[in-house]
């Protein structure tokens, strides 16, 4: 188990062109490659497919799994312009155009917060090419609070949401991988995370650059995906006809769904006892046996 643990996944690159522009995007590839994918993972916001290695990677010795880069994220080279977006659906694009390539039978479709969300946008578009989702703390906001994100006053309160500044005000440039991990260790989001798992996240994390390392997701991209929230994912649920599992933090959650919606009887959703929005980092094995339960 450790060797799987440690062995370090594939790296692929799937050409993707659709209303966002044309790019790479970058995908790790765990597990056997003649295998057909089992399930396809997605990110959160301002991480990468590797922070989730030491999640993933165990699961390699029976599954193959794909984490793709999202678009502004990693190694991912679509072009990520923030100026005048308000919504997801070029995130939900590019994860059409992968399942799209994807050959074989459906996969379990996964996610973490803005990933989940993500996840569930494509979902809705290529069910055909999903067999069930698994989300992790995805951002659901309420029913109101989605349909204000309608309205284009929100576009000029957007740079006063706390998330949206801090992200503007993160730090971009840093002398070397050392010191990023001297920077974030135990601090901020990052408090009680594994260290291989922050050494993960800086690996594809930051850029050489003349000018030092930098954030290969930049600070403003992060802060424009915080801010750009028109998409709706009730509709999505309410398209949807396949099982979806949801496991919410206990707390800071971001997801208004609660543990029981009538109206959407595929839906099950689960609060992860003493779980934050980081539990897939911090208890990786709930996370963890929730998507071998939904492979296998």
């Amino acid at each position: 188990m450790d060797a799987i643990r440690l062995s370090p996944p594939r790296r692929l690159s799937l050409p993707v062109s659709n209303p966002g522009g044309e790019g790479l995007m970058h995908v790790l590839d765990f597990g056997d490659p003649k295998r057909p994918v089992d399930i396809v993972f997605v990110h959160a916001n301002g991480f990468n497919a590797l922070t989730y290695r030491t999640l993933l990677a165990p699961l390699s010795g029976s599954l193959r799994i794909w984490a793709p880069d999202l678009r502004g994220h990693g190694a991912t080279t679509l072009p990520a312009v923030a100026d005048g977006r308000r919504h997801w659906h070029d995130h939900r694009d590019d994860l059409v155009a992968l399942l799209e390539a994807l050959e074989g039978p459906p996969v379990v479709l996964a996610g973490h917060s803005m990933g989940g969300t993500s996840a569930l946008l494509a979902a809705a578009e290529r069910p055909d090419r999903v067999s069930s989702l698994v989300l992790f703390d995805p951002v659901i906001w309420s029913r109101w609070a989605v349909a204000a994100f309608q309205l284009p006053l929100l576009d000029r309160i957007a740079s006063r949401i706390p998330l949206v500044k801090n992200a503007l005000r993160r730090r971009k440039v840093f002398d070397s991988r050392e010191q990023a991990m001297t920077a974030y260790l135990g601090r901020g989001a990052f408090k009680g995370w594994p260290e291989m798992m922050l050494a993960d996240y800086l690996a594809d994390g930051l850029i050489e650059a003349s000018d030092g390392f930098v954030l290969a997701c930049d600070p403003a991209w992060e802060a424009s995906n915080y801010a750009a929230q028109s998409h709706d994912p009730w509709r999505a649920l309410k398209r949807l006809d396949r099982p979806v599992r949801v496991l919410k933090a206990e707390t800071g959650s971001p997801c208004h769904l609660s543990d029981h919606v009538r109206s959407l009887p595929r839906l099950k959703v689960e609060t992860v006892p003493g779980g934050t929005h980081f539990f897939p980092m911090l208890q990786a094995d709930i996370a963890r046996d929730a998507l071998f339960d939904a492979a296998v």
